[in-house]
């Protein structure tokens, strides 16, 4: 009896994932990759001010110089660039300043001391926003290269849409085993829980944002609140996005590979740290919620693998649990599938997609790990700052229940 019911739940998995590979490649073929193109044009007569805003804290292992200079190099007629100091600890501002003195686009404030009720990166941008002049804002990070055409071509495609905000999907570069292995899954996992296909749609209350760009207009920004209303937001690019789409303001998203890519971890523990930061406010701070959310993506994605690797050493040793292995091979398969095609988009060997239960693993693993420190109040390390630990800011708990937006990066 009990043999019976394991097999028909391995089945009823296996059609899990004939669902979600049928509603992924839907969810892609409506996604719009956004290519710099000569028809998208703005003269500098034409182009209204956009301001650029760089929140930058212990940056100098990274990308800082090469992301400053990317952004300055655009070919958009007219823009100025703010980048905040955020307290660094290392020579970030040195590195800002000396960049400052050859472009005088580039203006470099020196981040005050938070203030009570705020968490770092929205203050930083809240500083920002306060000297910027323009009519646009492009919130982005210090740690994103942006290709000469990236900020014309996204404000030619906001224009002629009549939007109010548009956030692009970057190029994730990885370099080791780890980020081969996580970033493919951890696009999937985004793209999926955030129906993405579907923020584009006015009708639709789906919303998401990329901090890495995030492009919106002054008085939309002014109208729901600022950085203000997200003082103590982890996920300030997500929140903010919900509160553009529920002002009844136009949010588009699109793919933009050519355009921006970012490589946002270099280490294993990297990819921890912010993780633990971000995922449990990805779920709205609900502790059953992310328990209901781990439990059923290992009982979907890392359990039918297990059983099919045992049910092969069984038939190997003389065993016949064929009955076991057909049903958790084929869900195996689907997820690699899957898998595989995020991999091909991030520039990693499909071969990588096989792990692809290993990096869900993870990933889900890292969500429980920030539900319990963050409701225990252990907190969470960011940059060397503590976040929502029971001494410092709480996390928002007003949302009374899950959003239908998830949002897992901001870097991430």
């Amino acid at each position: 009896m009990i043999f019976t019911i394991i097999i028909g739940a391995l089945w009823f998995v296996a059609f899990v994932w004939i669902v979600i590979c049928v509603l992924t490649l839907y969810g892609l073929s409506r996604q719009r990759t956004l290519s710099a193109s000569p028809e998208l044009r703005l003269t500098a007569s034409d182009a209204p001010l956009v301001s650029i805003l760089v929140p930058a804290r212990n940056e100098e292992q990274r990308v800082l110089e090469p992301c400053i200079r990317s952004i300055l190099a655009q070919d958009y007629g007219n823009f100025e660039v703010i980048a905040v100091n955020d307290r660094s600890t290392d020579n970030t501002g040195v590195i800002l300043e000396t960049l400052a003195e050859q472009d005088a686009r580039l203006d470099v404030i020196q981040g005050r001391e938070l203030l009570p009720g705020w968490l770092g990166k929205p203050y930083a941008m809240h500083q920002a926003l306060d000297h910027a002049r323009g009519e646009w804002i492009l919130a982005t990070d210090a740690d994103m290269i942006f290709e000469p055409a990236a900020l014309r071509t996204a404000m030619a495609r906001v224009l002629e849409s009549d939007g109010d905000a548009l956030t692009l999907i970057p190029r994730f570069e990885t370099g080791s085993f780890w980020e081969r292995v996580m970033i493919p899954t951890w696009e999937w996992v985004f793209r999926m829980f955030t129906l993405f296909y579907r923020i584009n749609d006015p009708k639709s209350d789906r919303a998401a944002a990329i901090g890495g760009f995030f492009l919106m207009r002054r008085t939309v920004l002014d109208r729901v609140g600022g950085y203000v209303a997200l003082k103590d937001e982890v996920m300030e690019d997500v929140r903010l996005a919900e509160r553009i789409k529920r002002s009844g303001a136009r949010l588009m998203i699109d793919r933009a590979p050519e355009l921006i890519r970012t490589r946002m971890y270099r280490t294993f523990g990297e990819m921890w740290e912010c993780s633990t930061k971000n995922w449990f406010s990805g779920v709205n701070f609900s502790f059953p919620f992310a328990l209901f959310c781990v439990v059923s993506m290992y009982l979907v994605a890392v359990v039918p693998p297990v059983i099919a690797l045992v049910s092969v050493i069984a038939i190997a040793s003389g065993r016949d649990l064929s009955l076991l292995f057909i049903p958790s091979a084929l869900s195996w398969l689907l997820q690699v599938l899957v898998m595989a095609v995020f991999s091909r988009r991030a520039g990693v060997s499909p071969v990588y997609a096989l792990t692809a239960p290993l990096g869900l693993a993870v990933i889900y693993a890292m969500l429980f790990d920030s539900g319990v420190r963050i409701t225990t109040g252990i907190g969470v390390t960011w940059k060397g700052r503590r976040i929502y630990d029971r001494h410092g800011v709480p996390p928002p708990r007003l949302r009374t229940a899950p959003s239908p937006t998830t949002n897992l990066e901001d870097k991430v």
